[in-house]
């Protein structure tokens, strides 16, 4: 058994507007499984498929109050694509954003809900990978995180260093998913955190199981109204495990 990453769930005040948006940025199809859900993947997208990781967004009245530990970056070809869609993303709402990185080569910027995002300069690691680049999940421990997600996701580990890992679908299309090392603990719940799903005929309960014996926790959480299953990683980022699809 195994899972692998299908999308990222924000929480946003206004899940619309917020939908509309990350559209606009990603040019990405806009729909909605109901009232205060905006569902975001690409044109003619047969879910789940590793080409993209999906966004649902969710209306939720908690305020944001620290930087996100999990957060998107974009892609670019040349830095001229990349003046040009810092620009468009001003337009669109997003502001600049100073979280410490000092001179750097790639712009840190804010949606229109303060979610923070990179705007990278073209590498050419990234140019197969769509508009969005990686998802990058702030930790402590990359090495750990690495063995963790390693074993839990169906995923290939491409590079794993004291500061960073980095994994890919074992099929090479789509975003990567990286570990980041940096000096903030964790805080709250995350207001952007990962979605897993196993595929169609596993066990939803057998994979909670074999994700908790790989480290895996419970969060102290109401789940009276979810179908789903809450679960946190080692270093206590919560994530989701959808039903096999």
């Amino acid at each position: 058994m195994a899972t692998r990453l299908v999308q990222i769930n924000m929480k946003a005040h206004d899940d619309t507007a917020l939908g509309r948006f990350w559209a606009e940025a990603l040019g990405w199809g806009v729909d909605s499984e109901g009232p205060g859900v905006t569902n975001l993947e690409p044109v003619d997208f047969a879910y789940p498929d590793p080409v993209a990781v999906c966004i649902d967004i969710i209306a939720r009245p908690e305020p944001k109050t620290v930087k996100n530990r999990v957060h998107l970056d974009l892609a670019t070809t040349s830095a001229a694509h990349q003046a040009e869609l810092v620009a468009r993303l001003k337009e669109l709402g997003a502001t600049l954003a100073d979280v410490g990185q000092g001179d750097v080569p790639w712009t840190v910027m804010a949606d229109p809900e303060g979610n923070e995002f990179c705007v990278l300069e073209p590498r050419p690691i990234y140019q197969d990978t769509g508009p969005i680049a990686a998802v990058v999940v702030d930790c402590a421990e990359p090495r750990g995180m690495a063995r963790f997600w390693g074993e839990a996701m169906d995923w290939t580990l491409h590079e794993v260093t004291d500061d960073q890992a980095t994994m890919r679908s074992a099929k090479g299309v789509g975003p990567y998913l990286e570990f980041l090392r940096t000096p903030d603990t964790k805080s709250g719940w995350n207001r952007v955190h990962l979605d897993v799903c196993p595929y169609p005929g596993d066990d939803l309960a057998a994979e909670a199981a074999r994700l908790r014996a790989l480290g895996a926790t419970d969060p102290d959480i109401d789940r009276s109204a979810i179908h789903w299953t809450v679960l946190a990683d080692p270093e206590g980022n919560e994530f989701c495990l959808l039903t096999p699809r």
